[in-house]
């Protein structure tokens, strides 16, 4: 499970991870992880702090309070991570997808904006924003926040490709720059993405939607940060076909 919370000018995410979805559907389970959440925002996106923050109502820590669970549930559970965002003069969104029950779900994110525009106008433009980071799933702000080696690889990939046109050495060049701002960063970087909210007409981008915004909440706005946790991202998961499984049941019958 997802957890989601916000505290004033403080967001924070955490993943608690189960064995089945069985668990994850349990009452105490997600009541678990909420508080988790909650305690989250203190932590400062870091997990050691988190676990061995105190876990209210018990005299355990985080870290205890989770292994008490296990052993009452009886199966494993464990705090993956957790991360935070502040907005030192604006405010922090959220948004939470698969929604099980408030700030609970199978995929999380936090935005950051600094504004002194209208406090309600600049949360739904940050919820808005939330929004497309979820379905968008980009890996910076910026070209500027990018991954320098990561450009390169894809720079290398495209020069490659270039290369085989026959052209000259600074048409290729060319070509290759060209490559990456219309194809490679407009897909990674949050700000050239096609917005995908209301509004979005296939065409405008997120930073187009934000200077629009920005009439509207009578101020600049500037998006300082996000975070997207996608529930189980990065873990192997043992996966078999289903021939597989059916070789497996089958065997010695």
């Amino acid at each position: 499970m997802i957890g989601a919370a916000i505290a004033g000018p403080t967001g924070a995410l955490v993943e608690v991870n189960s064995e089945t979805d069985f668990v994850a559907r349990n009452d105490k389970f997600q009541d678990m992880v909420r508080q988790i959440a909650v305690l989250a925002v203190g932590a400062g996106g870091k997990l050691d702090t988190l676990l061995a923050t105190a876990y209210p109502g018990t005299s355990n820590t985080v870290d205890g309070h989770v292994k008490e669970m296990v052993a009452t549930i009886g199966e494993n559970m464990s705090v993956r991570r957790t991360a935070s965002l502040s907005a030192k003069e604006g405010i922090v969104a959220s948004y939470v997808h698969n929604r099980v029950a408030d700030g609970l779900g199978k995929m999380g994110v936090l935005v950051a904006l600094e504004s002194k525009g209208a406090a309600d106008t600049v949360a739904e433009i940050g919820r808005q924003i939330a929004l497309h980071i979820a379905a968008a799933n980009p890996q910076a702000i910026s070209v500027d926040d990018l991954d320098k080696a990561l450009i390169e690889r894809e720079r290398q990939v495209y020069l490659e490709q270039a290369k085989a046109s026959g052209k000259s050495d600074d048409i290729v060049a060319k070509m290759v720059e060209g490559r990456l701002r219309k194809e490679f960063f407009a897909q990674v970087t949050l700000m050239q993405q096609v917005f995908f909210g209301p509004g979005g007409d296939g065409k405008m981008s997120v930073e187009q939607y934000v200077k629009g915004a920005e009439k509207v909440a009578g101020a600049p706005v500037k998006v300082s940060g996000f975070v997207r946790y996608s529930l189980g991202e990065g873990i192997d998961k043992k996966s078999d076909d289903f021939a597989s499984e059916v070789a497996k049941l089958t065997q010695g019958s």
